[in-house]
């Protein structure tokens, strides 16, 4: 039996076990404060530090605002169904996570190949880097991942307009996960199916191709190196980018794996609960502890909030 998709409201199944629910919300809650706080400290680190004006960190303060976002579709509205004992999310509120899902999440993964590409001029071809990666590019890069993501996120969502529903609207999930939602859809979803494979080629395949591309150039070049000690340095300068990388690759195929080598919606949930909030929570980390520069500025950064502070506790 069909319905009308605007008069109906799906439901976010996600975390049933009620007596746990106290336990995770304090648990999403506390990772969605520290995810939120981190990358905002990166971003302000950046922006406030004048030495810190350069191509790789104008691209990491990218991730870290694709991180809050891509984080921020999801986790507070879990939050909030959660905290109302409620599961029930609008036609309309989930076309719109969706939308916004992929947007994000499309954005992640094309500034991580633009941040690759970075790290292979900056080691293959060193004495041409600031002529290459000049603030126009860096611009122009930033601002295409950004068309491209939103591009192909139109495409996801607005091929899910044609769908009718039947009367069973229950996600397994804790967001509106668009392969869920596919097989709740009593219409013909082939040409869906197209476009997300269609669009995970694009914007999946192909950047990973590039960043895998740029890693073996690199990892030649770096090998080409006879000082030992230039060729750590050389290698260090990639270290917080390619745990990154095999973080944000290694949760989200882990999603797409478990999946498809299981029906169970509990694995797939703890899968994606990895790629959604676990990945954008650890990313800050990763950057802050294994970068001297980032640990300087957000030091800088923390004490003239003290002395601020400070001084306005005097003047009071």
């Amino acid at each position: 039996m069909e319905i009308r998709n605007e008069t109906r409201n799906f439901l976010l199944l996600g975390f049933t076990e009620p007596d746990l629910q106290p336990l995770i919300f304090g648990l999403f809650l506390s990772m969605y404060l520290v995810m939120f706080t981190g990358n905002l400290l990166i971003i302000l680190a950046i922006v406030s530090d004048s030495h810190l004006h350069t191509p790789m960190y104008f691209f990491l303060s990218n991730l870290s605002f694709a991180d809050i976002c891509f984080t921020s579709t999801t986790i507070p509205k879990m939050l909030w169904n959660l905290h109302t004992e409620s599961k029930v999310i609008t036609y309309a509120g989930c076309l719109s996570q969706i939308f916004f899902f992929f947007v994000f999440a499309c954005m992640d993964n094309l500034i991580l190949t633009v941040m690759a590409y970075d790290r292979f001029v900056a080691i293959c071809h060193p004495l041409h880097y600031m002529v290459i990666m000049n603030p126009q590019l860096c611009v122009l890069l930033a601002l295409g991942s950004w068309c491209l993501s939103v591009m192909g996120s139109l495409l996801e969502t607005l091929t899910v307009l044609r769908l009718s529903f039947c009367m069973n609207m229950n996600i397994p999930h804790f967001f509106c996960d668009l392969p869920e939602v596919l097989k709740l859809s009593c219409s013909n979803t082939l040409i869906n199916n197209i476009v997300v494979y269609f669009v995970a080629i694009v914007l999946g395949v192909f950047p990973l191709s590039g960043i895998l591309f740029s890693y073996s150039q690199i990892f030649s070049s770096i090998l080409r190196i006879s000082s030992a000690r230039a060729r750590y340095k050389a290698t260090s300068t990639c270290g917080s980018h390619l745990s990154v990388v095999s973080l944000f690759y290694g949760t989200s195929l882990g999603v797409y794996l478990s999946s498809a080598a299981t029906s169970s919606s509990r694995t797939s949930l703890v899968a994606s609960v990895m790629y959604t909030m676990v990945t954008p929570m650890l990313n800050p980390f990763i950057y802050s502890l294994r970068n001297r520069d980032i640990k300087g500025a957000l030091g800088r950064l923390v004490s003239r909030a003290f002395l601020s502070n400070g001084a306005v506790a005097r003047l009071s």
